[in-house]
């Protein structure tokens, strides 16, 4: 354990807890991504995370808990509809919108009258939950609008001097935030593609359907803004990596060989989509460090966790056309991933 420019940086869940529970802001690991803690009941604390990310009031965050019985203390009932989605995904890669318990603060769940809750399966972070004691919110852990932060170095980038402590585990999580589905309607709607996929859903919740929210509707669940996930490059989608324009200030992500690697300024192939979740975010920060103005995506069939990969793409290219006339329209892919 040593301070970094005021910041505890440790691998003790006991010691991290003990910061949070001092009313702190803790950064701490999940299998998803990195995540910034605080008391879920101290207002002044979750206050703080607004801050520390620049992060609007009205997005809602995500309570994580360490065992089921603190449920009791986020949601006012618990439907029959997702208690068999925490039965058959809890402790996971799963966020349930439920109704708010009325003690809890309003600026946890964003003034809105439900709360996202989560049990993840990371053992640091299960270690960490039931050290606290308390349910902790927490969003990811970087600027808000910036790449996700999925690994220690990204959430220091973003967050130096604004966190107590950063909880520092070196495993590889899955690079993708985790799925959120709305459990307060007549059927569960997925709200935020994620890790666990809509077929995976259905075959516990059959009824499940996938919407993105209407336009001025209140964000029930965190990631639903645009312009989100972004580098400060522009994020051009293709769907074909010959359509990627090279150049020293360009780069291309994808599954596929892009023709004339050397010509671009950083380049990531990746075997799958499990690798290109993994990738995507950490491969952003990295073209921001080096300079790059343009970074192509390939796109990828939006099933499983390629659901979340083009969601999260489209957000990141804030819907901007490619450069290329044989791009994909944007339109087309938004379609493709909210069908």
């Amino acid at each position: 354990m040593h301070p970094v420019h005021g910041s505890v940086l440790t691998r003790d869940p006991d010691r991290a807890a003990s910061l949070l529970r001092a009313g702190n802001l803790v950064a701490f690991p999940t299998e998803t991504v990195y995540g910034l803690g605080a008391d879920a009941y101290n207002a002044n604390a979750v206050a703080a995370i607004y801050e520390a990310k620049s992060r609007p009031r009205d997005n809602p965050l995500i309570v994580h808990v360490a065992t089921t019985r603190q449920l009791r203390r986020l949601a006012s009932s618990i439907p029959p509809l997702a208690r068999g989605l925490i039965e058959a995904f809890f402790p996971g890669p799963l966020t349930l919108i439920l109704p708010r318990h009325p003690e809890l603060p309003a600026v946890t769940t964003g003034g809105l009258d439900t709360v996202a809750v989560r049990m993840p399966a990371h053992s640091m972070a299960r270690a960490f939950l039931a050290a606290c004691d308390t349910p902790v919110a927490a969003p990811s852990a970087n600027v808000s609008g910036r790449p996700t932060a999925t690994t220690w170095q990204a959430v220091l980038d973003d967050l130096r001097g604004s966190i107590a402590c950063l909880l520092r585990d070196d495993g590889q999580a899955a690079g993708m935030e985790s799925t959120v589905v709305d459990c307060t309607r007549s059927r569960p709607v997925l709200l935020r593609p994620g890790v666990v996929g809509l077929e995976t859903l259905r075959q516990v919740a059959p009824s499940i359907v996938a919407r993105q929210p209407v336009s001025g509707e209140p964000a029930r669940s965190p990631g639903m803004l645009y312009r989100h996930y972004a580098p400060h490059c522009q994020v051009r989608l293709v769907r074909k990596p010959g359509e990627a324009v090279p150049g020293a200030a360009a780069a291309f992500i994808g599954l596929e060989a892009v023709p004339k690697p050397t010509a671009f300024g950083a380049v990531r192939i990746c075997a799958d989509a499990e690798d290109y979740a993994r990738a995507l975010f950490r491969f952003f920060r990295r073209c921001d460090r080096l300079g790059i103005s343009d970074i192509y995506c390939q796109t990828t069939d939006p099933t499983g966790i390629g659901r979340a990969l083009m969601d999260r793409l489209i957000r990141a290219s804030g819907h901007v056309r490619s450069a290329t006339s044989a791009a994909v329209p944007q339109s087309q892919l938004a379609q493709q991933a909210e069908s």
